[in-house]
């Protein structure tokens, strides 16, 4: 018996909005995605989840694939002082509990996705983007924007700083996950953002990326 093409079990992938039940899943799904920032303590814990539902429910999904959650994203509404400034995820989300969220805001702020190892060629990621992407078009929202891991550089610090590693990674010198998805995915890195989290992969460093809602309407 052979197994089922990807296209077709990536049809059984299947986004909704969390909800309170899926919380625990959810804490194990981190520690399983992200063991090197999960053996620091950092994840999601169900006080923090509770909170994101409270303050956004409409932002935040979970990707089922036959009743197991193999993938999630939390996110919240913003905005920068200016559209580009360089700051931290504290400084977007205001803390783990997304204290910043602010629905007059002009920006989706993309504050995690997870994924479960085991099942990331059912294109889980690019649904939960889409799912972003169609939230801040029904919002009216000007773009999305976060702060993206650049989860191989660790491998490259001794040679090249992080800039240099993103162009490269844009030329396909260089084989770097996250960037290379998201660039597919239609976002455009906008710069360099230092100290931005604990990161031992990324030394800290994430990549200011951006989508732009081509829908969007400037309210009168």
């Amino acid at each position: 018996m052979t197994n089922a093409p990807t296209h077709t079990r990536q049809s059984h992938v299947i986004i909704r909005t969390m909800t309170k039940e899926d919380i625990p899943k959810i804490v194990e799904l981190q520690k399983i995605a992200f063991p090197l920032m999960a053996a620091e303590g950092v994840y999601w814990k169900p006080d923090q989840l509770t909170s994101h539902l409270q303050v956004f429910p409409q932002g935040q999904f979970v990707a089922e694939y036959h009743g197991k959650i193999v993938g999630s994203c939390s996110s919240l509404i913003m905005s920068l002082k200016n559209d580009y400034d360089e700051h931290t995820w504290k400084d977007a989300c205001g803390d783990s509990f997304f204290k910043n969220h602010n629905p007059k805001g002009d920006s989706l702020y993309g504050a995690d996705v997870s994924s479960h190892p085991d099942h990331r060629k059912l294109g889980v990621g690019t649904k939960l983007y889409d799912a972003r992407k169609t939230l801040a078009i029904k919002l009216n929202l000007r773009r999305i924007i976060a702060g993206a891991r650049l989860i191989n550089y660790c491998e490259h610090v001794k040679n090249l700083s992080p800039l240099e590693y993103v162009h490269k990674v844009k030329r396909h010198e260089i084989k770097e996950p996250v960037l290379s998805f998201q660039l597919r995915n239609g976002f455009k890195f906008i710069k360099i953002l230092p100290n931005y989290m604990k990161d031992p992969r990324s030394l800290n460093n994430a990549t200011f990326i951006e989508w732009k809602n081509p829908n969007f309407e400037v309210k009168s």
